[in-house]
């Protein structure tokens, strides 16, 4: 296992550089480096969130292998964690959207439910959520919750790969008659370019707290990964495809929708 609790590393040093936020104008290949993003990442470490596993890589289901896999579910298991990321996303989205802009908070479902409702209820605003389709019986309804026309939604979800899934969130929430022009999630790859440029070309911006550049360089800072475990990671993070192919990955989908 490449995942240790605090294992030594005496490798050279890996960190990413830092980049601009991701605020739909960002450079996908590195992480925000912002101290938001550092301390994200930490806690996912820390909560044994971000696993990383080398010499038996996670096949996901786009048919891509990769040497490192994170579930931001476990967040909310972690009260204390929880409340320092929800905190760190709350004024993150201040700054780069400002909440006056936001009418509805709304979670795609289902990892991204609870994040909502956390931020929803830091916000103060009301809260939605939108399913992958709509329910086989009663009203049939894809959105659950009171969304009136015209209303300013914020679309939250844990994290992003390709960026796919959204557009189905999105496109219900537009049917609806909302506006929507941003997402926001606690954790993007940061490896894919188009999960950036398919949701700008339905007019919306993606914001996230960390990526996997930054949960390398936290991984590094305090030594989670061994040598080999930050090696492959990076080896991973500058060319995934390259990466996947040579460990056992099949070719992912034209268009792929993954989340």
């Amino acid at each position: 296992m490449a995942t240790k609790k605090k294992a030594k590393s005496t490798g050279p040093a890996t960190s990413g550089k830092a980049a601009k936020k991701l605020n739909g104008n960002a450079n996908p290949d590195r992480g925000s480096g912002t101290p938001e993003a550092r301390d994200t990442a930490r806690h996912l470490l820390e909560i044994e969130a971000i696993h990383c596993r080398p010499d038996n890589p996670y096949i996901f289901t786009s048919g891509r292998a990769s040497p490192v896999y994170i579930d931001c579910r476990k967040i909310i298991s972690f009260p204390e964690a929880r409340a320092k990321i929800m905190a760190h996303a709350h004024k993150m989205i201040e700054k780069t959207i400002g909440w006056s802009k936001i009418d509805v908070v709304a979670g795609g479902e289902t990892a991204g439910i609870p994040f909502a409702a956390f931020l929803a209820a830091l916000a103060k605003k009301p809260m939605i959520y939108v399913r992958k389709q709509p329910k086989g019986f009663g009203r049939m309804a894809q959105i659950e919750g009171e969304l009136k026309p015209g209303k300013r939604v914020l679309l939250v979800e844990d994290l992003a790969t390709d960026g796919g899934s959204k557009l189905v969130f999105i496109e219900a929430l537009k049917k609806a008659e909302a506006k929507v022009t941003d997402c926001f999630v606690v954790f993007h790859y940061g490896i894919f370019p188009q999960s950036i440029e398919m949701l700008a070309a339905a007019g919306v911006r993606l914001h996230a707290l960390a990526t996997w550049w930054d949960a390398l360089e936290a991984a590094e800072k305090h030594k989670y990964f061994d040598e080999k475990g930050l090696v492959e990671t990076r080896a991973f993070l500058e060319a995934p495809e390259k990466w996947s192919a040579s460990h056992g990955g099949r070719p992912p989908a034209p268009r792929p929708l993954g989340r």
